[in-house]
């Protein structure tokens, strides 16, 4: 199914936004659906990446704005387009870079127009330049005013906003991303989420289960930090922990994309071998998969 810029209901993968107190939606039945961010392969072409994914039988990409389908090209928004048309692939989301409250942006109207040529439902955008604890009340209410904007922009389209989930942003703690939620209280304001460095399994449940209302789409990847750093790892080793964050998505229900983001080594061999781990995975948390060993 292909998903077109400005049509909502049900032919949009998207959830409607709830107040960030409202409990499970039972009854639902979630749909994990695999795909991968194409910034985890800068060095490639639209072409490749878009053979990479067929050759790993996954049906979704989000393409980044910073190298593949950059703000303004749409030439190369309708290239990709066609390219994914032709796969039978859907794009997920526009992974642009535009930073709410922050200088250096392309202008929003270009990322709006690059989206609705690629055909998406979501923009993700990044909750500014500053880390929570260094955000004082002036800096958030800047945030706030400008976050509304784009997104009626954005609702005017028939598109949602989702933003990273990230450290130094806004998005950093699990309070401060409900903060910015509950404040930026429109329909068609999201978030992504993805494991931050450093967190216990705990930690990064909670953060979860803080955003599952209003949760869009996922990062998927697993990293270890070491003396030296972050360190990636093949996505089989944080087996257990994905089948916990996917577990508590599945029982909240609803449609999402699981992006794989970052592999080891930058490797094809290891995407592949992650984009199967991701599969069997979603396989198993919806019941499609008695075992996962």
């Amino acid at each position: 199914m292909r998903l077109a810029a400005g049509v909502r209901g049900a032919s949009r993968l998207m959830l409607k936004a709830m107040p960030l107190d409202t409990d499970s939606n039972e009854g639902e039945c979630s749909m994990l659906k695999a795909g991968l961010t194409s910034v985890t392969f800068r060095c490639l072409s639209p072409p490749e990446i878009v053979d990479l994914v067929v050759k790993a039988g996954i049906g979704a990409i989000e393409w980044g704005g910073d190298v593949h389908v950059p703000p303004g090209d749409l030439a190369a928004a309708a290239q990709v387009k066609a390219m994914m048309t032709d796969h039978g692939l859907v794009t997920s989301s526009y992974g642009s870079y535009y930073r709410v409250c922050s200088a250096g942006n392309p202008p929003f109207q270009a990322v709006l127009d690059t989206a609705v040529e690629l055909g998406v439902p979501t923009i993700r955008v990044w909750a500014g330049r500053k880390a929570s604890a260094d955000a004082d009340e002036a800096y958030r209410q800047k945030f706030k005013a400008e976050t509304l904007r784009i997104a009626e922009s954005a609702e005017a389209a028939g598109l949602d906003i989702a933003f990273e989930y990230h450290l130094d942003t806004l998005t950093d703690t699990e309070a401060s991303a409900r903060r910015v939620l509950r404040e930026c209280d429109r329909e068609n304001i999201k978030t992504y989420w993805q494991p931050l460095a450093g967190d216990s399994l705990s930690e990064s449940g909670k953060r979860l289960e803080a955003v599952l209302p209003r949760l869009s789409n996922l990062h998927v990847f697993h990293c270890i930090v070491t003396d030296s750093g972050k360190e990636r790892r093949s996505l089989a080793e944080g087996r257990d922990a994905w089948q916990k964050y996917f577990s508590l998505v599945e029982a909240h229900g609803g449609e999402r994309y699981a992006l794989i983001e970052f592999v080891s080594g930058e490797s094809r061999q290891q995407f592949l071998d992650d984009a199967e781990t991701l599969k069997d995975l979603i396989a198993y948390v919806e019941g499609r998969r008695p075992e996962f060993a």
